[in-house]
């Protein structure tokens, strides 16, 4: 089958997904599948139907990308997202971030890392933290985990580097952001 791919930023989650799929059943655009970042049309949208997805894409906090600087960009994001919270391909874990990068979008990292702090403003690594720190959140306060647990499940060296990361992020020890609950949170679109 051949579909043509569009890229869309903020797309971070199952329900992200599940929205997506919504707008393009109500705007009736026809659509193969749905994916983290990416909408796999059945056929080229015309320049209205484009339009009207933009529009509809926009009202709910999601964003088509124009540009392949910004698709690459977005694809990265997904990808150390999926790495951060330890979803998707075991092997993939056991190989250097840089190398699972650049195996996986085909660039040199260099060349991915320069474009990713040009555009966000940030270095991949310090998102990759981030993300690491958010699913600790979620885990210290939904799975109600040791901090010993979650250091392995994320695949910290010790629980002493997940402390020091944790406190450096939120300003809290894991401890007192566990009694205090979720008002620390955010959204990983906002991360």
């Amino acid at each position: 089958m051949n579909t043509t791919t569009l890229l869309v930023k903020n797309m971070v989650c199952q329900r992200c997904v599940s929205a997506v799929e919504t707008i393009l059943h109500t705007a009736t655009i026809p659509f193969h599948k749905v994916v983290f970042g990416e909408i796999h049309l059945v056929e080229v949208l015309t320049d209205v139907q484009k339009s009207i997805l933009k529009e509809k894409l926009n009202k709910v906090g999601f964003e088509l990308i124009d540009n392949h600087s910004s698709g690459l960009v977005e694809k990265i994001k997904q990808l150390v997202i999926k790495r951060a919270r330890n979803e998707g391909e075991s092997e993939g874990s056991r190989i250097k971030l840089s190398n699972f990068l650049s195996d996986k979008l085909h660039h040199e990292y260099t060349y991915l890392s320069s474009l990713f702090s040009a555009v966000e403003g940030r270095t991949i690594e310090n998102y990759f933290i981030e993300q690491r720190i958010e699913k600790a959140k979620e885990l210290l306060i939904y799975y109600q985990l040791t901090l010993s647990q979650i250091a392995f499940q994320l695949e910290y060296s010790s629980v002493a580097h997940l402390s020091t990361q944790f406190k450096k992020i939120t300003g809290l020890t894991p401890t007192y952001f566990k009694e205090i609950g979720s008002i620390k949170r955010k959204a990983l679109d906002q991360v």
